[in-house]
């Protein structure tokens, strides 16, 4: 060892006593003070202080966390604070009793986010409470009860554009929510139609306080909002039920099917064994064994299937078939005739909001429909028949019928006719719209209140409309043809369309 290494290793030798005696020092220290000394007492102060501001002030509760609520009720409360409360300022700029109506849409709106929430949070139950609903029905029934003690006033249209449209708002008792609530809000967009007509062409100073237009178009906001609400994106569908024995392991799976082994090649010979074997003629076949009657494919059908001859694709189909093979292509079959096909039973039914009339023949009575403000009329395939539509509906949608006559007192919509000849339509109250496509005769009578419905005709002839005549005159009703001629024209490079008339 070097001498710096001796110097080194004493200094540690020295260093390591120092610090053993100074320890030694301080435990002898520490038992001379025993229980009663003033350190100890100190240190047992100083200790019990601090346990007992500990025991008096216990820890405080940590903050409660706070859930946010479901995307569906952030959506509806965006609905709300924006088209809802927008419609409500707008609706008091028109004065009473337009604002107190508007306040009660409101208060429906949040009473339906009131429900909306629990039936997202809660399991449902077995029979619906209806202190859930009260506020809603509560709202709903002021919101008619003002429409019917102001029929007098100048906003008897916007309160009933109102009225109609809050039936909207029960769309989560229906399978499909958006269909009822289009359906629901025709009634509303009626009313709309009917303010934006009375003050068409009129000055703005003839407005009470704002545009009426505006508060027409803005009156569709609250109304038909709930049809993106009720979006399948709203409320996704549950997930899909697990498929049966999901969570083990999947089946093995089914053993190859057994390949017939192909045939061995013939052995190839020379050019010599082929001319050697044509020289013979008819004795080359002498050495082939007889076929039995049994053995033949084509004599029995039990055999093909285990044929190895590849077999043939249908021509028509692609399809491969043992039995299609060398056959000619079937024809195809032509449709029966009318009179031969079986008849469906008739058929009348009111299938949530909508009736559904159809396979009627010559029956004879009249078809009776107790229709309602949000009832849609579906007619198909009804022979000589006479509907009646008793109250006002929706919509009647007509296709595939010959000589049927329909009698309607009022609608909301229109009448859509497809493909049905011979066809009459009586209107005794107002129908908006007629909608005729691929018609072959037709008459549409009138009456004193329907002389403004727009009559719509494509692919249609023979059409008739039959107006009555003045009131207080002696005169008969006047028929009027639509008519089914068009001249066009070109000019300046766009297509120019006239009537032609022919004055006799």
């Amino acid at each position: 060892m070097t001498t710096n290494q001796m110097n080194n290793f004493t200094t540690l030798i020295k260093r390591l006593e120092a610090a053993t005696s100074r320890l030694e020092d301080m435990a002898t220290s520490l038992e001379g003070s025993g229980p009663g000394s003033p350190a100890a007492d100190g240190i047992a102060t100083s200790t019990a202080s601090v346990s007992s501001k500990t025991a008096s002030s216990p820890l405080p509760p940590p903050p409660p966390v706070v859930e946010p609520p479901p995307r569906q009720i952030e959506d509806f409360d965006a609905l709300i604070n924006k088209e809802v409360k927008n419609f409500v300022e707008l609706s008091e700029k028109l004065g009473e009793p337009a604002g107190e109506q508007s306040k009660a849409i409101l208060r429906a709106f949040q009473a339906e986010r009131t429900y909306l929430y629990i039936a997202l949070k809660a399991k449902k139950p077995d029979q619906q409470s209806p202190d859930l609903l009260s506020d809603l029905r509560k709202a709903s029934d002021e919101i008619n009860n003002i429409r019917e003690a102001n029929r007098p006033s100048p906003l008897f249209n916007h309160l009933s554009a109102v009225a109609e449209g809050v039936v909207s708002l029960g769309w989560f008792f229906e399978p499909r929510p958006a269909e009822f609530v289009r359906e629901s809000v025709a009634g509303a967009q009626f009313y709309g139609d009917r303010v934006l007509r009375e003050y068409k062409g009129k000055a703005l100073s003839e407005w009470p306080d704002m545009e009426q237009p505006g508060w027409s178009r803005r009156n569709g906001g609250p109304e038909t909002a709930p049809i993106r609400f009720t979006d399948a994106s709203a409320f996704p569908p549950p997930p899909p039920p697990p498929a049966a024995g999901a969570g083990g392991p999947p089946p093995p799976p089914p053993p190859p099917a057994s390949v017939a082994a192909p045939p061995k090649a013939a052995p190839t010979g020379d050019m010599s064994s082929v001319f050697e074997q044509l020289n013979q003629g008819s004795a080359v076949t002498s050495g082939l064994r007889k076929v039995d009657k049994s053995e033949m494919t084509h004599k029995n059908p039990g055999l093909r299937a285990g044929s190895l001859v590849p077999e043939r694709a249908d021509s028509r189909t692609g399809v491969t078939s043992p039995t299609s093979r060398g056959k000619s292509p079937v024809p195809s079959k032509k449709p029966k005739p009318e009179s031969m096909r079986a008849k469906k039973p008739s058929r009348k039914q009111l299938d949530g909001n909508k009736w559904y009339i159809e396979h009627y023949d010559s029956p004879s009575d009249i078809i009776e429909i107790p229709a309602q403000l949000s009832h849609s009329i579906l007619i198909s395939h009804c022979n000589k028949a006479i509907v009646k539509i008793n109250g006002k509906a929706n919509a009647i949608s007509i296709d595939n019928c010959t000589g049927l006559s329909v009698i309607v007192d009022s609608l909301v919509s229109s009448v859509d006719v497809i493909k049905s000849p011979k066809f009459a339509l009586q209107i005794d109250g107002v129908v908006p719209t007629i909608l005729l496509d691929q018609v072959d005769g037709a008459s549409l009578y009138l009456s004193q209140e329907s002389l403004n419905t727009e009559v719509f005709s494509s692919k249609s002839s023979n059409v008739n409309i039959v107006v009555p005549p003045k009131e207080g005159t002696d005169d008969d009703s006047k028929e009027l043809p639509v008519p089914e001629q068009i001249r066009t024209v070109i000019k300046n490079g766009a297509a120019v369309s006239e009537i032609v008339e022919h004055a006799g």
